[in-house]
């Protein structure tokens, strides 16, 4: 079986489950997850290299790798020994950050672009301004590199592809893919709607592209109509005491739970009746790419209520699998959430009607197979190059 690295500079955050999730369940290729040093124990170490270990000076060998493009020839030689067959990177960063390695490797390399990484413009050197822009600039230049290089780059959604296209990439090098989702681990307990407590569910990261502000506010709203409705907020961000202040402000009675696990999640998706991250364009340019968690919530059963906006009107279909209001209209959003919480038939049609939309179009198995055919396609096009 053909060996495929999967590459991500750190192994890896917590909000990034989908990556694991797409290589444990290729079927054809043989995993092996590559980064320069480890971020969490989420990964078995049997399949996971971390380059940073792997030779004396790690940390003067990773910022050579990060600054120079220098790869160490103990890298090269622990990689070398998996024999693999190509280089998949996740967001265009770390492609462009992987690309001199892959080319001492002399293994084709695709990149999967998932969101801020398509969205963001290069600065000019010239607008560069702080440690926090020197920062953006430099990812946007290995972005860049991957948009030049890879052999293959593949965009989350058709939103995404459309970035790319904006950005330079070349149209018959880019291929839109849903990573998709495991049906088998989300699908709900208890079919029965009308079970369902009256919760609002966010899960996401406390950012501001995430659009918890705008949530908060119209649940200001909703519980002054339907006072019985609870919204609970699990992830963490910079502004979890942002808006946990403005929720005592506007006395919202809110559950911030923090981090949780997988499991508590799907728990949480189970007891909800409504699923709301209104995500919106960030200032920076990030936007939502696709939103693996709207399949997620409609795998559950759960109805989508959010905003238009990024990749999420390809993750849910306004009117028949969620409803979605214009991007920051907030007053919009409170209806929506309102209308939804009220009608239990609605619930009960939408949560059917986003099932099957998960099962036809983002089923995991089903669309790692199609990410199969594109690496044996990657791979037949750089060994008859090669020849």
């Amino acid at each position: 079986m053909p060996t495929v690295l999967i590459y991500r500079d750190q192994l890896l955050p917590y909000s990034e489950t989908f990556i694991p999730g797409q290589g444990g369940s290729l079927s054809r290729y043989g995993a092996v997850y590559v980064g320069t040093s480890r971020l969490t124990e989420s990964l078995d170490t049997q399949t996971a290299i971390i380059l940073g270990k792997t030779s004396p000076l790690g940390r003067l060998w990773k910022m050579g790798y990060k600054f120079g493009g220098v790869v160490p020839p103990q890298w090269l030689r622990v990689l070398k020994s998996h024999q693999p067959a190509l280089v998949h990177a996740h967001f265009g960063s770390d492609g462009g950050l992987v690309q001199p390695l892959c080319q001492r490797l002399n293994r084709p390399l695709v990149v999967t672009f998932h969101g801020y990484d398509a969205t963001w413009d290069t600065p000019a050197w010239s607008t560069v301004r702080g440690q926090g822009d020197v920062f953006r600039a430099l990812l946007l230049r290995k972005r860049d590199r991957a948009l030049a290089k890879a052999d293959r780059l593949v965009a989350v959604s058709q939103f995404i592809r459309n970035q790319l296209l904006l950005r330079g990439a070349a149209a018959d090098r880019i291929v839109v893919h849903y990573i998709g989702i495991d049906r088998r681990r989300f699908c709900p307990t208890d079919s029965i709607v009308s079970q369902r407590e009256p919760i609002v569910l966010f899960v996401g990261r406390l950012v501001e592209k995430k659009g918890g502000e705008y949530l908060v506010r119209a649940m200001a709203v909703v519980q002054r109509q339907l006072p019985d409705v609870k919204l609970v907020v699990i992830g963490e961000g910079n502004l979890r005491s942002q808006l946990q202040s403005l929720a005592h402000q506007l006395s919202v009675r809110v559950e911030f739970l923090g981090k949780q696990s997988p499991d508590q999640v799907r728990h949480w998706m189970n007891r909800a009746q409504v699923f709301c991250v209104p995500s919106i364009i960030a200032r920076s340019g990030d936007a939502e790419g696709f939103g693996m968690v709207f399949a997620e919530a409609q795998a559950m059963g759960l109805p989508v209520v959010s905003f238009a906006t990024g990749g999420i009107p390809e993750a849910v279909r306004h009117g028949e699998t969620g409803l979605l209001a214009p991007e920051k209209d907030t007053a919009q959003l409170a209806k929506d959430l309102i209308r939804l919480l009220g009608d239990v038939d609605l619930r009960q049609k939408f949560a059917l009607a986003g099932q099957a939309h998960v099962a036809t179009n983002f089923d995991l198995h089903k669309n790692t197979r199609q990410l199969e055919t594109i690496y044996d396609e990657v791979v037949d096009n750089f060994q008859g190059r090669a020849r």
